[in-house]
């Protein structure tokens, strides 16, 4: 719901929170209030109107302003700075009018001398608690424009307080770690460099005062919707308010608006709840699985990836056998990895190539399709159409088309070089060759891999180099929206050697997220309670493969917490591990409903236990409760621990507190009893052959 308060006054109100904003008595556009929603209007406070403080602080620097701009003596991060045809380096905005459509406020302001209309936008999500904002500009003269800095939103925060942030960084295997740390005086900067959102920094943020916990405490939290290069300024002033900024990244960026261009900005959202970090998470998991993903909340299937069984070694015959022993185990999805396409037999050769090996596939892979859909199975593939092999058809036909600067060497990751997708040619090629693929096969599933950073970002043909990081994955989204409007049907997957592009931008392309190579079940635990700080478990693939000593079983339940997958070598198991395998996807799929689509509840973090050393991995507890609270599943793990011990009891959340509930092989209580005394899981802390370290249980929690 959007309130206009007073013609220069807005109140944007959800279900449970309330973000207020208007005009100051000088004509400045200033945030007014973010937090729990008000019984009244007039409840909300009125934009502040400072006077001058001194010559070296205008007030400028004590508002806090919506949409700052660079310019006057204004010394705070600004959103937008822009270069005119004259020269002159910053912008004046004037309000120009207002205008309500639906669910999304507009505002429209213009610079007092050029052509430059700002339209800030601004969409509720009510039953989400959410905010969604982002920023069309538009050149309206003769005159090209030099953007130089565009940031999506400015998120303020109640002043005089201190906060914390919360923010997820890592590295390639080692994605989503959780940091927490104090802010103080000062800015600091989260981004991504790459062309991708990158594993090193994921653009989602979580702030609060420091006293709120998995289950308690106002905790304000957002992310940007953008795959490519992105910044993120948290910053605390000499006047003690604290603010986050989030967007492109304005490293090495220029973009040139001409004459009767728009350029309109990725979408920031902005979150607030009382619920702390967790039920942060669940609003944001809700927005996700209904408003943004292609196929919506709808389970996803169990698949089984080729990958760590053959490598580059794909032969029909040797797939064909993968499948029969997958369908047998009850896998519904049956995924070619990389090696099926023409000349691919190792990672040095043939990106770009997009047709059948025909000494692996002699009649094309339709045999192969055919044998899997007999056996009850569908079909995926495994693609990296951003790539390009030097030893390929491609790049021997078009060395131009990949990105590098024309008087340097052009360096290789994974022996590939990465095609310039800013280019038209380049987008026409991709979309020609791959549309040809899906319309010639009946293809349910498509892996989007990446596997390389950017390097030399060079476009010799453009006369600003610089636009290529954003027309990069501008193009990027072209190819994809182009190619998911003609194959509709078709589940597509993101990974870029693990969780290097999962962000809200590329969740509108695809439903699901590979989130790290890393499948070694204990480091995978950590990784996976980052991830679903953001995300949630429907589109996170979890595969259970060989890595690691811990038991298979172990390893089962651990990707069990996501999207189930299977990505071992079959022909190493044995029958009783294909046995117990076969058990516990059949057991997923009994509860695959809740997990996917149901309330998630990080009941404990194995990072609770650890010792001074910071030493991963001890205890955790995982719950999903299906949303109308009527059952719910409950994962506990035992990766290291010192004996003797006694852990603390582990209590539910979620329940109804009058309604009984029943877990598995511990009776019936209130659901209250269950939340307020908990449940002692004694066999994951006893030292003996069936339990100790590496043991984990499913228990199911049904209302009676």
């Amino acid at each position: 719901m959007i309130v206009e308060s007073t013609p220069s006054s807005w109140i944007l109100e959800t279900h449970n929170t309330a973000y207020a904003l208007g005009f100051n008595a000088s004509g400045a556009l200033l945030h007014r209030y973010w937090g729990r929603k008000l019984p009244q209007h007039s409840d909300y406070p009125e934009a502040a109107n400072y006077p001058n403080w001194a010559s070296f602080d205008g007030p400028q620097n004590l508002w806090q302003e919506e949409f700052p701009v660079y310019g006057g003596m204004s010394y705070v991060e600004p959103c937008l700075k822009t270069t005119f045809a004259d020269g002159t380096r910053d912008t004046v905005l004037e309000f120009v009018k207002s205008e309500t459509q639906g669910d999304e406020l507009q505002i429209t302001l213009k610079d007092s001398h050029y052509p430059l209309e700002v339209i800030l936008h601004y969409r509720v999500f009510f039953e989400h608690d959410l905010i969604v904002r982002f920023v069309t500009l538009k050149n309206l003269g003769s005159e090209k424009i030099s953007l130089e800095r565009i940031f999506s939103a400015q998120w303020h925060f109640p002043l005089h307080d201190t906060y914390q942030l919360t923010h997820l960084s890592g590295r390639w295997n080692d994605e989503y770690q959780i940091r927490r740390e104090p802010l103080g005086h000062g800015t600091k900067v989260l981004e991504s460099r790459r062309l991708t959102s990158s594993h090193h920094h994921n653009p989602w943020f979580a702030l609060e005062r420091g006293d709120a916990t998995e289950t308690h405490g106002a905790v304000w939290f957002g992310a940007l919707a953008w795959s490519g290069n992105w910044k993120l300024t948290a910053e605390v002033t000499n006047f003690y308010a604290t603010r986050v900024s989030m967007g492109l990244n304005d490293w090495d960026f220029a973009l040139e608006l001409h004459a009767g261009e728009t350029f309109v900005s990725p979408e920031a959202l902005g979150g607030f709840s009382l619920e702390g970090y967790g039920g942060a998470s669940r609003l944001l998991h809700d927005h996700i699985r209904q408003n943004v993903i292609p196929h919506g909340p709808v389970t996803h299937k169990v698949l089984y990836n080729s990958w760590e069984a053959t490598f580059f070694d794909v032969t029909e015959a040797g797939q064909g056998k993968l499948a029969e022993l997958a369908a047998e185990m009850g896998i519904e999805l049956f995924v070619v990895d990389d090696g099926w396409f023409q000349g691919r037999h190792s990672d040095q050769a043939a990106l770009g190539d997009w047709w059948p090996d025909a000494g692996k596939f002699p009649n094309g892979l339709q045999p192969l399709i055919d044998k899997v859909n007999a056996l009850g199975m569908d079909f995926g593939l495994w693609i990296e159409p951003e790539m390009v092999n030097p030893d390929s058809d491609l790049y021997r036909a078009h060395p131009d088309w990949a990105i590098h600067f024309p008087t340097r060497a052009r360096t290789t990751g994974r022996n590939q070089l990465i095609l310039n997708l800013a280019k038209l040619e380049v987008q026409h090629y991709l979309i020609e060759m791959l549309d040809k693929l899906l319309a010639q096969h009946p293809i349910s599933f498509i892996k989007w891999d990446m596997n390389r950073n950017v390097s030399e970002p060079g476009w010799a043909e453009h006369p600003q180099g610089k636009e290529i990081w954003v027309r990069y994955v501008e193009g990027l989204y072209h190819v994809w929206d182009t190619l998911r409007l003609r194959h509709p049907n078709i589940f597509w997957q993101s990974c870029s050697g693990g969780g290097g592009r999962a962000d809200l931008g590329i969740l509108t392309k695809a439903d699901q997220i590979w989130a790290s190579d890393n499948t070694e079940p204990a480091a995978r635990l950590s990784i996976q309670e980052g991830f679903s700080l953001a995300y949630p478990a429907l589109i996170m693939e979890a595969w259970v493969t060989d890595m690691g000593t811990a038991p298979l079983e172990f390893r089962l339940h651990v990707s069990m917490l996501g999207a189930l997958g299977i990505g071992a070598d079959l022909t190493h198991w044995n029958e009783a591990e294909r046995a117990l395998a076969a058990h516990w996807i059949a057991y997923y799929k009994t509860i695959r409903h809740i997990v996917q689509l149901g309330d998630q509840y990080r009941l404990r973090s194995d990072r609770d236990l650890r010792g001074l050393h910071g030493q991963v991995g001890n205890y955790s507890s995982w719950m999903y409760l299906s949303k109308d609270k009527t059952e719910g599943v409950l994962f506990d793990f035992r990766t290291h621990l010192s004996d003797p011990v006694v852990l603390p009891a582990i209590k539910l959340c979620g329940l109804e507190p009058e309604s009984l509930y029943q877990l598995e092989g511990h009776g019936t209580r209130s659901g209250l009893a269950w939340m307020e005394i908990g449940v002692h899981l004694h066999p994951l802390t006893e030292t003996h052959s069936n339990f100790g370290d590496r043991s984990s249980s499913v228990l199911k929690i049904k209302k009676v």
